[in-house]
């Protein structure tokens, strides 16, 4: 591969370039558990499987899928949160040949529709709290096979549910019981080509509109590898035999897929699986565990764990290995707080389209302010004119990020016109707005839907958001784009204040007022309890814009 100027900056261990070996995204997970079958995969309130335990029982789950009539091509729904049965049932439904299609148990019935219309699933995992819903769309949408599970029923101490207390609909099936009733435990034979769909990726993108990503073996392998190799310095520092992932980020999502999950099994790491992010119960997590190798999060989480009021105690520095943040840009007060501590930090950017990976920052080496790091090995990265999309920009100036690389999608799911108007001669067109400095260093300025033209001024509401969030009295913070008769948008903050304090509208738009030009100081600001975020914790600044034009 040809040098960039970023490679200069790759920690020492880190290569250029990857040989990708041509497997099934699973084989990660057989070579961990063939090569060190007693050691717990994953940790569920405290109830340990190990690797052969889950072998086990995903090969006879697999076997159950293909007695069921899954098989490869065939869409399996994921409608799960982080637990046991969801390792399980991602690791069976791959190794038959099947795609999983990812679904966020928090989706409204209409949300689900979408997935399943688009999709066709022909089996459908899911959990006691949510078949409510599934109940009619199973018989709506035709899909054949649904299993279900309690979440406890891998938890030790606690009562295993059957299907008569989940009161199954005829023709569904009991998880666990599904699985005890399966005897065979072979390899299922499939064809198998790197370039296999694996996984569909629901993501808003760059219009809104839902549409599924296809992701294949071949990216996550390359994703899983990127991502590891990346932090190996570090992680090689952790004796093998402790060494962990805190898994709160969604598996349901791509970037808790590869960053925890699947870089687990790679890493040959226990999962510490947490099915929901609630602060008290993550600190008590930390507090517990001797040390935590790798804690893939999100701002808001990392914030929440960083002001706790149990922080200073516990030693986090001590207890945390490496702290990654993705999905949504971090404040850089907050990196400023991460660096005080002396916590070893990344962050990253990359999208469900590019399997979750991009660029990150180096570990060891130079972390530039305000930065998202460079390109992970093999991955390029250009910034071209906002209106052609076709010229590149010069070094310095805002451009439309677009990315090519071994992790960029395959397409979009039986959505043709969408693929090509994102993905042109290889590059994928990110939507988001960077720059590119000297050394090849990322900054993400904003979405390039969220930019806000207001009295014919181009206002990027992150640069806002970080004014903001220099507040002391700001716990979280967004700026948005509203309609505007005469300005054509104005610029409105929300604003969530940290707990017991108060503030006025006037006197936020002072402290803006100090460090903002006139036109990028907000016109309107409103006090919310809380902020609309998707599934990882990203803010969503377009559910707040599409209620003021709703107030209209």
């Amino acid at each position: 591969m040809q040098t960039k100027p970023w490679h200069e900056h790759y920690d020492y261990n880190v290569p250029t370039s990857i040989r990708y070996p041509r497997i099934p995204a699973q084989s990660f997970f057989m070579l961990a558990a063939l090569g060190n079958p007693d050691r717990p995969a994953v940790d569920f309130y405290g109830t340990e499987t190990t690797f052969w335990q889950l072998r086990e029982q995903m090969l006879r789950l697999a076997n159950a899928l293909g007695e069921l009539g899954v098989g490869k091509g065939d869409r399996v729904g994921m409608l799960l949160p982080n637990c046991p049965q969801f390792v399980i049932a991602y690791l069976a439904t791959l190794s038959v040949g099947a795609i999983v299609v990812n679904m966020n148990p928090l989706y409204t019935e209409s949300e689900l529709r979408h997935i399943i219309d688009a999709t066709g699933p022909k089996a459908l995992f899911t959990f006691d709290s949510v078949p409510a819903d599934i109940r009619s769309l199973a018989g709506a949408c035709g899909i054949g096979n649904v299993i279900v599970t309690r979440i406890t029923d891998f938890i030790d101490g606690l009562e295993m549910s059957t299907a008569k207390d989940l009161e199954l609909e005829e023709g569904w099936s009991h998880f666990s019981e599904l699985i005890r009733g399966t005897t065979a435990r072979r390899i299922p034979r499939v064809p198998f080509s790197p370039d296999d769909s694996a996984v569909i990726q629901f993501t808003g993108g760059t219009t809104g509109v839902p549409k599924g990503a296809v992701l294949t073996h071949s990216n996550l392998v390359a994703a899983t590898l990127q991502a590891s190799m990346w932090g190996n310095a570090i992680v090689r520092t952790v004796p093998p035999e402790t060494l962990n992932v805190l898994s709160v980020i969604p598996y349901f999502h791509v970037y808790g897929c590869v960053t925890a999950m699947n870089w687990a099994f790679f890493n040959c790491a226990t999962q510490i699986l947490v099915p929901r992010f609630e602060i008290d119960e993550i600190i008590g997590i930390i507090g517990k565990t001797e040390k935590i190798g790798f804690f893939p999060a999100v701002p808001t989480m990392i914030s929440a764990v960083l002001n706790h009021p149990k922080a200073e105690e516990l030693d986090l520095a001590r207890r945390l290995g490496i702290l990654n943040s993705g999905a949504a840009p971090m404040p850089m007060e907050l990196i400023q707080q991460i660096k005080e501590i002396g916590i070893y930090f990344s962050e990253g950017w990359g999208m469900s389209e590019s399997t979750a990976m991009g660029s990150t920052t180096p570990l060891l080496g130079e972390s530039k302010t305000g930065s998202v790091g460079i390109p992970l090995p093999d991955n390029e990265v250009r910034l071209v004119d906002l209106d052609s999309g076709r010229e590149d920009v010069e070094r310095g100036e805002p451009g439309e990020i677009i990315l090519r690389g071994p992790v960029v999608m395959k397409g979009y799911w039986n959505d043709p016109e969408e693929t090509a108007d994102q993905l042109k001669d290889g590059w994928l067109y990110s939507g988001d707005i960077g720059q590119l400095d000297e050394d090849g260093y990322l900054y993400v300025v904003d979405r390039k839907k969220d930019m806000i033209i207001a009295g014919g001024f181009n206002i990027y509401p992150r640069e806002i958001d970080e004014v903001l969030f220099q507040n002391p009295k700001v716990a979280e913070a967004v700026a948005v784009g509203i309609p505007d008769a005469y300005r054509g948008d104005t610029v409105k903050a929300y604003v969530v204040l940290k707990p017991g304090l108060t503030a006025t509208e006037d006197e936020i738009k002072e402290f803006c007022r100090e460090k903002l030009t006139a036109y990028k100081v907000p016109k309107l600001v409103e006090f919310r309890d809380t902020l609309p975020k998707s599934a990882v914790g990203k803010v969503l600044r377009k559910i707040l814009r599409e209620e003021e034009m709703g107030k209209q």
